[in-house]
């Protein structure tokens, strides 16, 4: 089995945070637009801030929007995941937006990704850093599963499963138990070996018996919690039953 990395999700605008779970060990913080009111001005400080951690600052954008991918990527962000990613033509979207010609057709800025400018990280990031950019897709839908080898067979990094909005697709919003969702599961797990891609999961609950079952399934790139589920739980322990 392939080194697992480990990292986790930031959804409350607090540099203070980021940088606290920059510090305790994760290979990379993934910052959530999708779900949060972090706004472009708020992304751009928490990417400065991981970043200058040494830890890979990722951001999952708010929808596959090729004007939002852009700034983020000149912001500094490392890698991106795409959510609701239904078919091929979402993927190809999204690698056009990601990527310099002649891969794709994003634009080119000069920010901070650039070095503001500065004519040799510019050059560096250009020619060796920006066509390095992690790609992953967020596979959340019954569709995206019935297309899952056309989507894998792309150039990606790879995937995070999307289990609550899965299990909505089939009608079962939320149970993932259900036998139909643990083949959807076993099927995306079967596709991505098979591509050679990394397999993503979020195990939302500070648990780590629930990051040991996930470890098993093989996932090797695993989101542990996220902040408020974090300061959440330990805010309670006083009030649990023994």
């Amino acid at each position: 089995m392939s080194k697992i990395s480990y990292g986790t999700w930031l959804t409350i605008y607090s540099e203070a945070i980021a940088e606290i779970l920059s510090r305790a060990g994760y290979d990379w913080i993934t910052i959530d637009l999708e779900h949060t009111a972090i706004n472009f001005s708020q992304a751009e400080k928490l990417i400065r801030v991981i970043d200058l951690c040494g830890v890979k600052p990722i951001v999952r954008v708010s929808s596959n929007n090729h004007a939002e991918i852009k700034r983020i990527l000149d912001f500094g962000a490392k890698g991106l995941i795409i959510p609701m990613i239904n078919n091929v033509e979402d993927v190809k979207k999204a690698i056009d937006a990601c990527f310099y010609p002649p891969q794709g057709s994003r634009g080119m800025g000069l920010y901070r990704a650039q070095g503001y400018g500065d004519k040799d990280k510019k050059n560096k990031y250009i020619n060796d850093e920006a066509d390095k950019i992690e790609l992953y897709l967020n596979i959340e839908s019954k569709e995206a599963v019935e297309n899952i080898d056309s989507i894998f067979d792309s150039d990606i990094a790879g995937y995070f499963l999307g289990p609550y909005d899965l299990s909505a697709s089939i009608g079962s919003p939320g149970k993932f138990d259900t036998l139909e969702f643990i083949d959807l599961e076993k099927k995306i797990l079967r596709a991505a070996e098979k591509n050679n891609i990394k397999k993503g999961i979020h195990v939302v609950e500070p648990s780590k018996k629930r990051l040991l079952e996930k470890e098993s399934l093989g996932y090797d790139m695993i989101a542990f919690s996220v902040d408020f589920r974090m300061l959440d739980s330990i805010a309670r322990i006083p009030f649990e039953n023994e």
